[in-house]
């Protein structure tokens, strides 16, 4: 085990941890949140849960399983490293489990992005709300037509 130094009337402190988790999206719904609830509680018994993020159901980038989505969760805290050992042992034989990844983060990251689709509230409870617009830039459109490009010289060939 490395040695960390400290002052005395310093706590040694934990690293911070991103969990992404990658479920079966074919599995049970009541299994998928089986498995959450039992890596919350891990978190929680051992270590602290800072954040959870649900991310949905998304396309995977490659098959893995001949599986082509899966639903992925964010899931941040910190904790000893007998905690990261006894998730990585879980995770890895828990049916229903795609992929998981654990990541220590460095001190000062950004938080993570919110990636779950929002949600629009529907026109008659917000008053005098506006019509909700999609914020991504539109499509390019079609390219301007090109002008011809001139005819090239006529060569005269003589056959006589």
């Amino acid at each position: 085990m490395p040695l960390v130094w400290f002052r005395a009337d310093q706590k040694p402190m934990t690293p911070t941890y991103d969990l992404t988790l990658l479920l079966d999206s074919g599995a049970p719904p009541e299994g998928r949140a089986a498995i959450l609830a039992a890596v919350e509680s891990a978190i929680g018994d051992a270590g602290t849960l800072i954040g959870k993020h649900d991310w949905g159901l998304r396309q995977l980038a490659y098959e893995i399983d001949h599986r082509g989505d899966a639903e992925y969760h964010l899931i941040q805290f910190s904790g000893p490293p007998e905690l990261i050992q006894s998730l990585d042992h879980t995770l890895r034989i828990t049916d229903g489990v795609v992929r998981f990844r654990i990541i220590k983060l460095r001190p000062g990251m950004p938080p993570p992005p919110e990636l779950r689709p929002r949600h629009h509230e529907p026109a008659g409870e917000a008053a005098g709300a506006e019509e909700d617009r999609d914020e991504r830039p539109a499509a390019p459109s079609a390219p301007a037509p090109q002008a011809a490009p001139a005819p090239a010289p006529a060569v005269s060939v003589d056959t006589g």
